[in-house]
């Protein structure tokens, strides 16, 4: 395992991080739930393999995870490991939910602090309710009462958002983004990534395998991978573009069984900070494009065509269609379709007004895509 020091915290941490928001479950009279024994077996072997970060949450596996990570981390496993976990904007109604709320994680963690407490899945939206809150009173309070031992947020949003969040505390001791190769140039962005590692804030990254997604490549994507001289693996190359920022402290992964925690110590024992080469970094380019070749519809998510004086999902129905092509998931976009047909938010609601295409600095036949789009979904299902 390789480890990195965690900004200027004082300890060194894993650069690799167990996610505990897909531990192993299993079925309880219908209702799926984590299988207790399967899933502290795998934490502590992620820890005897050398893990020294923990990143659970609040809503985790319906509020299961804390508990079954704090029994994990019983026998001597909580002294090994900086323990995160985050504070839910959407359950808070008044200010005084925000200690409640703590005070409810800590029991079912069974500990008397954590070392890091975040401010979950930040966006305009729940940052202002926190603003309105006074969030930082809270937190002040807390780190003062020896609850917790930092603070940072994790983030989903645009850039704009992320560096307004950066500037808006002076005690951050962390920032998690989502962040892998092909998501390098949305939310946080790259700049916002190297923004906060010159602000001394160090960076957790979630979601390196966008979901799993970069796992399981398509044809055009693994021929690229397999033709390169270094041998690899499609998870070893996603892996390898995060950990060679230097801003980059912990890369979180929710490893679901043995054979994802082995496969991951193993690539783990290796990756460097700075340790791609020019080459290898052209080569994650090129998988990069050869995904992004794939859609169909080069929507760029502006936004400028809604709101749809029918309520169509346009930007929304496009990405999901981009996606189940790019990532070769067809069924992905049958889901995902189904619900924009039972919101009535799907493409058959257009009337062809043109208001989309008079406004897309993109010029795209919207209105054309959103009929073949219907079509095909009616066809395949």
């Amino acid at each position: 395992m390789q480890y990195v020091p965690f900004g200027n915290h004082g300890f060194d941490v894993s650069r690799l991080g167990f996610g505990c928001m897909r531990l192993p479950v299993r079925k309880e009279e219908e209702k799926e739930v984590i299988d207790r024994p399967a899933a502290i077996k795998l934490i502590r072997e992620g820890i005897d393999g050398g893990i020294t970060y923990v990143d659970t949450a609040y809503g985790y596996h319906n509020g299961e995870s804390e508990i079954v990570v704090g029994q994990a981390l019983k026998d001597g496993y909580r002294e090994k490991v900086k323990l995160t976990t985050k504070l839910p904007p959407w359950v808070l109604n008044e200010e005084k939910d925000m200690n409640r709320v703590l005070d409810e994680q800590l029991k079912k963690l069974d500990v008397p602090y954590v070392d890091f407490y975040i401010l979950h899945a930040l966006n305009k939206d729940s940052f202002a309710k926190l603003q309105s809150f006074h969030y930082q009173d809270f937190i002040h309070q807390a780190l003062k009462d020896g609850r917790i031992k930092h603070t940072g947020f994790s983030f989903h949003d645009d850039k704009e958002t992320f560096v307004k969040i950066l500037h808006d505390f002076e005690g951050w001791g962390l920032a998690q983004i989502q962040y892998n190769y092909l998501d390098d140039q949305m939310q946080a962005t790259e700049e916002g990534l190297k923004l906060a590692g010159k602000m001394g804030i160090p960076i957790v990254i979630m979601e390196p395998l966008r979901g799993g997604a970069l796992a399981n490549p398509p044809a055009n994507v693994a021929e690229k991978i397999a033709a390169y001289e270094k041998k690899r693996s499609a998870v070893e190359w996603a892996f390898a573009y995060v950990a060679n920022y230097a801003e980059v402290a912990t890369i979180l992964s929710g490893m679901s069984n043995e054979e994802q925690l082995r496969d991951n110590l193993r690539i783990f024992d290796t990756l460097t900070v700075g340790g791609m080469t020019e080459k290898d970094q052209a080569l994650v380019k090129s998988l990069k494009e050869a995904y992004l070749s794939r859609m169909p519809v080069k929507c760029t998510g502006c936004e400028y065509c809604i709101p749809c004086p029918q309520e169509v999902r346009i930007p929304k129905i496009f990405a999901a269609y981009n996606d189940s092509k790019k990532f070769d998931r067809p069924a992905s976009f049958i889901r995902s379709y189904a619900k924009f047909i039972e919101n009535g938010h799907d493409a058959a609601q257009c009337v062809q007004c043109g208001h989309c295409e008079s406004v897309c600095p993109q010029q795209l036949p919207i209105m054309d895509w959103l009929q073949k789009i219907d079509q095909e979904y009616h066809s395949q299902k």
